[in-house]
């Protein structure tokens, strides 16, 4: 099953494989064994960034795409494989002027052992940079053949709008996807980001989407998780929370599938999402999400889940 990117010539599986946790929380060989497994069930989206994971201790950053580029060398499946990353959030390269994209740019595809970028994201917007030269180096790395697309994460609906009209007037490679905070219990991108994205016709291809493990289900008052997204997912448990987590177990006995697969299932059901992003760090969490391929939601199990989902109103 592939989903095509509007705008693009790109054709996705419905699930992009975060690569937030190798290097992190799987080593090079466990990472090697969930990207196999990932491709064999017919995955073809990764997604990393050059900033991974240079917070934890022992790494410095680039792990991430390193491990990938080994994986990609190792398997010759390059042409297989559309490779997103990510500029602008790691210390050693920060923010998006001309220069750090450039350098940037030139480091992760020696990390990742490849030729082109098929997917170029401004991790997170930079109010010191103007957009129009961020968006001058980009346009440079597309028309040089070294990034097919570029796209945003993290940005806030006016800066959106004022990218896609700066490059809509000067001729510049534009933004063809987003990359927000949205998921089950982080519903904030409805608001605003949505609509903009539904009027351009952008992908939506969220992040978190199992609001750092807590959709899983897995996270309860007096469970011990080894993770060290641990204490995010944990904030979620409140009323709310278990509202959210209950019509999950509902919906999921029901198709008899894991509770990952069904908040999968219901953010690629919402309006503009194309495929959101979940990370598993061994082969048996890549097993729980992998059904949300094929998992179709009836329309009174969407209600469900949007309804417990909904923020409680004061009384």
């Amino acid at each position: 099953m592939r989903i095509s990117l509007p705008g693009t010539a790109l054709s996705v599986y419905p699930l992009c494989l975060g690569g937030n946790v190798f290097g992190a929380s799987a080593d090079q060989a466990q990472s090697f064994d969930v990207l196999d497994a990932y491709a064999s069930a017919g995955g073809n989206f990764v997604d990393t960034a050059d900033s991974y994971l240079w917070r934890l201790p022992g790494n410095s950053g680039g792990e991430s795409e390193t491990i990938i580029g080994n994986w990609l060398a190792a398997r010759g499946n390059r042409a297989d494989v559309v490779v997103a990353t990510k500029v602008g959030s790691w210390p050693v390269h920060p923010g998006l002027s001309a220069a750090n994209i450039a350098v940037a740019a030139e480091e992760s595809l020696r990390r990742l052992r490849t030729d082109h970028i098929d997917l170029y994201y401004a991790h997170r917007d930079d109010p010191d940079t103007p957009l129009e030269e961020t968006l001058g180096a980009f346009d440079a790395l597309v028309r040089a053949g070294k990034v097919r697309y570029i796209a945003a994460s993290n940005y806030a609906a006016p800066r959106l709008a004022e990218a896609l009209r700066i490059s809509r007037e000067n001729g510049l490679a534009s933004y063809v996807a987003v990359q927000p905070h949205y998921n089950l219990v982080e519903r904030d991108y409805e608001h605003e980001l949505a609509p903009l994205l539904a009027e351009h016709g952008l992908p939506c291809l969220p992040y978190f989407a199992l609001a750092k493990g807590f959709l899983t289900g897995k996270y309860t008052a007096d469970a011990t998780i080894d993770s060290w997204r641990a204490e995010g997912a944990a904030a979620y448990l409140d009323d709310r929370g278990r509202r959210v987590l209950a019509a999950l177990a509902e919906v999921a006995e029901q198709h008899r599938v894991s509770q990952s697969a069904v908040a999968l299932a219901w953010l690629l059901a919402q309006p503009t999402v194309a495929t959101p992003l979940a990370s598993a760090r061994n082969t048996t969490q890549l097993a729980d999400l992998l059904p949300m391929a094929e998992l179709k939601l009836s329309d009174d199990e969407l209600r469900r889940l949007t309804d417990a989902s909904e923020p409680d109103r004061p009384e």
